[in-house]
């Protein structure tokens, strides 16, 4: 299963690539409930933001009013508020 990320640079994707790496081999105790990433053959993709792949725009306009909803929940968050009903469920990483 190939979970597509968007290219920051040789560093970055390199060091995101070893994160992701980690959490889908279960390392650590990382994820709700525990769940069991290795059922999956999880393969990171980088792609350049050049590409300008429609599932790339949507999680930029999505990822950071679902993050900002956790980092900061007492703060107003509009986008996060049409966004919300869009969405199953989520998962909160460390």
């Amino acid at each position: 299963m190939h979970v597509i990320f968007e290219s920051r640079g040789r560093k970055e994707d390199r060091e995101l690539e070893l994160e992701f790496r980690r959490i889908a081999a279960n390392d650590g105790a990382s994820g709700p409930g525990r769940l069991d990433f290795g059922l999956f053959d999880f393969q990171p993709v980088f792609v350049p933001k050049a590409a300008n792949s429609v599932g790339l725009q949507l999680a930029d306009l999505t990822a950071r009013p679902i993050a900002l909803s956790h980092l900061r929940p007492d703060q107003p968050n509009r986008a996060f508020e049409i966004v919300r009903p869009k969405i199953r469920g989520l998962a909160q990483f460390p």
